[in-house]
């Protein structure tokens, strides 16, 4: 049932990642209310998009960032004029679980602060993908030793339609997708929500949700960015870019 269900929300990390190459993501963004909270994605120098689970009505957007423990000199730290989420999230079943976070000023285009390239179609069966994800928050002070600082990645393949329904029966909607390992070991975790999927340098998809950690025939679930029911997140986007 939903009660087993973890959100990456709150303390841990990656599991079975890699620190990236440093600067190696510039798309990936830090979402932060005094502390970071949950990840980003960069799609253009306005917006950045996330899951809805992650919504706050204030926040800050965190670009150019690879250890978030010290000043790097690479930092871009900009509040958000609008978060919104997709009207037709639905907290219960966390279908359509997106949102859209404009901007207060543009960000700087640089080497270190770049947008990923939104999907042209999805991606299929067995394609890699790599997540990213900072870590080191909300951790106890008697661990904070054993998290790291800077950004993880992790490469794992999408699984088919028919695998991902069952590990969750029931659970999975049109709008998500699964990837990972089914023998478990390598998955996203709690920390990593709203962070990106990049497969073939497209975002393909958001982290949403799972069971556990990197459990056994219990996959991570992320949210379709292509065909998720955000009237298309390029149409959704072209449409605000316009009046806002």
């Amino acid at each position: 049932t939903s009660a087993f269900i973890l959100f990456a929300l709150d303390d841990d990390k990656i599991v079975g990642g890699f620190e990236c190459t440093p600067h190696s993501e510039p798309h990936q963004v830090s979402l932060n209310a005094g502390y970071h909270f949950c990840g980003g994605s960069l799609v253009n120098e306005n917006w950045v998009v996330s899951a809805a689970h992650c919504y706050q009505s204030r926040l800050q957007v965190r670009l150019g960032e690879h250890n978030i423990g010290v000043n790097e000199g690479t930092e871009q730290f900009i509040d958000s004029s609008r978060v919104i989420p997709n009207p037709d999230y639905d907290s219960w079943t966390i279908d359509n679980d997106i949102m859209l976070i404009k901007l207060r000023q543009p960000a700087t285009l640089n080497s270190y602060v770049q947008p990923v390239p939104l999907p042209r179609s999805c991606a299929p069966a067995g394609t890699m993908c790599r997540l990213q994800n900072t870590s080191r928050h909300l951790v106890p002070l008697a661990l904070i030793l054993f998290y790291p600082y800077f950004l993880q990645c992790l490469n794992i393949p999408i699984l088919s339609d028919s695998d991902c329904r069952n590990s969750y029966p029931g659970m999975i909607t049109d709008s998500m997708f699964c990837a990972g390992y089914l023998e478990g070991g390598k998955d996203s975790c709690q920390g990593d929500s709203g962070g990106p999927v990049v497969c073939n340098n497209e975002l393909q998809g958001i982290v949403s949700w799972g069971y556990g950690c990197a459990e056994k025939d219990h996959p991570g679930v992320y949210t379709k960015v292509k065909l998720n029911n955000f009237s298309n997140v390029n149409i959704y986007l072209n449409f605000l870019i316009v009046p806002l």
